[in-house]
């Protein structure tokens, strides 16, 4: 059954409300329309485009939230933030991110993005990792958006915090990492050379 515009653009609003951060991609499948139908859509509905719903609600959440580093720091857009308990961020794969042959995303960005999450996610003013433990599920192309999900599992006994980070495109994982976290207020844990922040 064909829809009307107006139900059409109710249901995209709707639609939007419950999953702000859906693509145009997405949004253009589920209601067997163009690209284009959905984009003036949003501009009749005066809905901002992907990039600008996930900033505007990372500005109001977290900007006076993070500690550790600056928002802008973190690689990938946050799109949820609870201190010292979890986060998640996406990264557009694009064209820098990838080896120009094969368009296979370049291992560093994936590492990059979980790492700048499991420092975002600890609710202190310096988080340091001490070390990690990772592990490349699947590989990773151009045009793909990666999820991370960072959840803190508490601190080890030398004073670590322990932050896992499960990495998925689609519900497939691709990407999984224990990085074991120093900061400033925990007892002294010994910091291994291998520091990245």
């Amino acid at each position: 059954m064909k829809r009307t515009k107006a139900e059409r653009q109710q249901l995209l609003k709707d639609t939007i409300e419950q999953t702000p951060f859906i693509t145009d991609e997405a949004l253009a499948k589920k209601f067997s329309v163009s690209i284009q139908t959905i984009r003036l859509d949003r501009m009749e509905l005066a809905i901002p485009e992907l990039r600008e719903r996930i900033k505007s609600v990372a500005t109001d959440q977290w900007n006076e939230t993070v500690k550790a580093l600056p928002l802008e720091e973190v690689i990938g857009e946050i799109i949820d933030l609870e201190l010292d308990k979890r986060a998640i961020s996406i990264l557009e794969v694009k064209p820098e991110h990838v080896f120009s042959r094969n368009k296979i995303a370049r291992g560093h960005h994936l590492f990059a993005q979980a790492n700048s999450l499991a420092v975002a996610v600890i609710n202190d003013e310096l988080a340091l990792t001490a070390k990690s433990e990772l592990k490349f599920t699947r590989q990773v192309k151009q045009g793909e958006r990666v999820v991370a999900k960072a959840t803190v599992e508490g601190t080890s006994e030398k004073g670590l915090t322990d932050v896992r980070v499960n990495s998925f495109v689609d519900n497939e994982k691709v990407f999984t990492g224990l990085f074991c976290m120093y900061r400033s207020t925990e007892q002294k844990g010994e910091i291994i050379n291998e520091n990245s922040d």
